[in-house]
This record gives structure tokens, sequence and C-alpha cells, in this order.
């Protein structure tokens, strides 16, 4: 395999927000105006050989100069990973890439087989891309079901708590799953539109069929700065800043939520160090805000040591992290699959890319939403940390609150 990049400066494919040029079928990862959109399938690999695939594959960049200062260039790999450790993943190097670096800085990529002359082979390459009209307004009718019984999640979550007040774990995140029927398929087009007007500031995904906008950074890795920004403790929002911020305060201060923020950014911290010559990480939380939730989210950043661990070595080390599993991992893991009533397949998951340097960006897959193949239903899934002051119902309110983002993204009637 060979990978041809070269700047891209005028017509759509320049200037469209990547959004419009995913479309329906696009594969997408954007953060705020930074990411890519991959189309089609040049090969698929495992995450753990990703790097390896990646850099063994030729790169001839025909960009000027100039334009090397952008977005980085040649092969990467898009997918998402489930949320059990060691089940099977698949990525996929798209057979083009577009990348924008965030301040309107793009390039493309073409991964094929040598035989034709590179710029022939991206002339080719962008000639069969298009961008997507506004999507055509529909009016459907809409179901939203639960696929486990709420008394099953309640009981669920006493079971957690129970564990907790034993002294079995710390904490355990305690799922549950809502299934959206339409009878006129959805829009992922639409989706992606309404997901990036209200949740601009999230990882914003689309990877065949599994939709999202995760407002946690599993990790990062740019040559050899590592972050991550581990979220856990939410409350609700209002649309009253003043209500929101009392709210705020109240998370802030609350005994059970600091317990649960501290698991996760401990395992973080001690999770990263050994791969680390050093690392620094915030010392108290601070309040992340999305559209309809709140959480306490937490800042580590750090310097890799060398040689330095890929990215894909660092979300085989981290997933799943306490914010969607719990502590200690072993246990918690096996009091959800004990006692969920589901399988939790990509949610909790997670999301991202990576390249042949091993460079790359991973979100917690969170806020999604999982389309059948007809797109006439998708399912949809949220949870919680449970810990010894945890109370069932006030979890099952933190589910319905988190689930308004994607449910506000799905349903126009």
């Amino acid at each position: 395999m060979r990978a041809v990049t070269a700047a891209l400066h005028d017509g759509d494919l320049a200037t469209a927000p990547l959004v419009d040029l995913a479309g329906d079928i696009g594969r997408m990862f954007v953060h705020g105006r930074r990411g890519m959109v991959g189309f089609g399938v040049a090969a698929q690999v495992a995450l753990d050989t990703s790097v390896d695939l990646l850099r063994s594959i030729e790169h001839i960049d025909l960009r000027a100069s100039d334009d090397r200062t952008g977005p980085g260039a040649g092969a990467v790999a898009l997918g998402a990973i489930d949320f059990l450790p060691g089940a099977p993943n698949t990525l996929v190097i798209p057979r083009v890439v577009i990348r924008d670096n965030g301040d309107g800085h793009r390039c493309v990529t073409v991964v094929d087989d040598g035989a034709l002359d590179p710029r022939t082979t991206v002339t080719t390459a962008c000639a069969g891309l298009v961008r997507y009209g506004d999507p055509t307004p529909t009016s459907a009718t809409f179901t939203v079901e639960p696929a486990v019984d709420v008394a099953h999640y309640l009981a669920a979550v006493e079971t957690a708590r129970d564990a907790v007040r034993a002294g079995v774990l710390e904490k355990a995140v305690i799922a549950r799953p809502v299934v959206v029927s339409s009878d006129q398929p959805m829009s992922v087009h639409a989706v992606l539109r309404r997901l990036e007007n209200t949740f601009g500031n999230t990882y914003r995904f689309s990877i065949d069929g599994f939709v999202g906008a995760s407002p946690e950074l599993l990790v990062e890795v740019d040559d050899l700065t590592v972050r991550s920004r581990p979220l856990a403790g939410t409350t609700r929002t209002t649309g009253d800043p003043d209500r929101d911020a009392l709210l705020a305060d109240e998370l802030m201060n609350s005994e059970k939520n600091r317990i649960e923020h501290h698991a996760a950014i401990e395992m973080v911290r001690d999770t990263l160090l050994p791969h680390c010559s050093y690392l620094d990480w915030t010392p108290r939380p601070s309040i992340v805000k999305v559209a309809n939730v709140q959480h306490l989210g937490s800042q580590a950043e750090g310097m890799l040591s060398e040689p330095p661990s890929t990215v894909a070595d660092l979300v085989t080390a981290l997933q799943p992290t306490p914010a969607v599993g719990g502590h200690p991992r072993a246990a918690a893991i096996d009091l959800i699959i004990a006692n969920e009533g589901f399988e939790r397949g990509r949610y909790g998951g997670a999301v991202g890319w990576v390249d042949g340097n091993g460079d790359g960006v991973w979100a917690v897959s969170l806020r999604c939403a999982e389309f059948s193949d007809d797109r006439r239903s998708a399912r949809l899934v949220a949870g919680g940390g449970i810990v010894a002051e945890s109370d069932p119902l006030a979890e099952l309110a933190e589910t319905q609150a988190k689930f308004q983002a994607m449910l506000g993204a799905l349903i126009r009637p």
C-alpha cells in the first residue's frame, strides 16, 4: 500500500464543514473544528497492530513546505472499540481521509496500491467526493422504550451500592439502554449537524452507524505529549445561569461525587505514570459544562518516556476507566456483567484514531447512539457511578438527563 497526501486550498473539500462531507456514510471524528473524515476501506486492522501496519505504508507528501505546518499527513486508522477489555476490535484504514487542523488548513490523504501517478491518485479520489446539502426535513413518529426494565436497573444500582458498602469495590458504573424507533429512516447527517450545533465542544463521531458527542477525552498523544481528561460526577443543567451555578457548587461540594471523581483521576494517573518522564494533573476538579449536564473534570498532561508508548498502547492500558467501569476494574466489570442485564458493546468503550507515528486522539464512547442497518431504530445507553451514598432513584434521574443529548438530536416528530 501507498499513501499520497496533498494540500486542499479551494472548493468544497477545502471549505465545507466536515460534517457535510461525512453525510450519512463517512467515518468522522471531530473536536471543535479539528478532525477528520474518512471514506472507503483500504484495509482493516486490530488496534494493537495498527501502528506497525500504518508505519509500513509508504508515504508520498505532495504538499509545499508552507502547507506542511497544517494537519498531520499519512494513513490513519479510525474506529471504535468495545467496553470489555480484550473484546475483538477492528479499525478501518480509509481509502481517502480529509483532515482539518482547526484553523482552516486541510489536506487529503489517499491510500492505494501505487499503480497510478501520485497526483492522478489524489485527483481521481477527490473527484468522487461531494458536499452533502441540507438534510430533507421529515416528520416521523417515534417511540422510546427501555431495553432493560427500569426495576431491573434500580436493583442493579442497589447491588452495586451494597457491594461498595461491603468493601468489595470502591465504585461501579451501572448503565441502562433505551431504544428509539421511528416509522421512517433517521438521517445520520441530520443527527451529526444537530450534535455540532448543540455540543460543538465535544468529541463528535460517526463510525459505521455508531454516532455520538462525547465530552470525555480518554487519551491524546501528540509526539511526546500525552493528555487525558477524565470526567466523573454529574448534575443537570436548567438553562438558568444562576441555578446552574448553584448546582455546580453543590456538585463540587458533594462527597459522593468527589469520591466518584477521585477514583477516575487516580486510575488515569497511576496508569499513565509508568509511561511518562513526568505527569501533571489538576489538584482539584473543575466544572465541565455541556448543553444538558455538568460534570466534574480533571486534566492530566505529561511527557512520554523514550521510547514513547503509542496512543494504541495507552488506550489498551486505560480502557475502561473508572468513569465508565468502576474500581477496582476487574471486580467492577464482573459486577456489571452479572447485573446490568445487557451487553454494552461499543458504549463505554473508546472511539478515535491512530497514525503511523503512534499519535492519535481517543474519546470515551458516551452520549452515543447505535443505529440499526435500516436506521429505523437506535440504541442509546446512559449510566452513572455508584458509590456508598448513591440513591437508586437519583441515579435513574441522572441517566434521564444524560439521555437528553442524543434524544434531542434524534427525535423530530
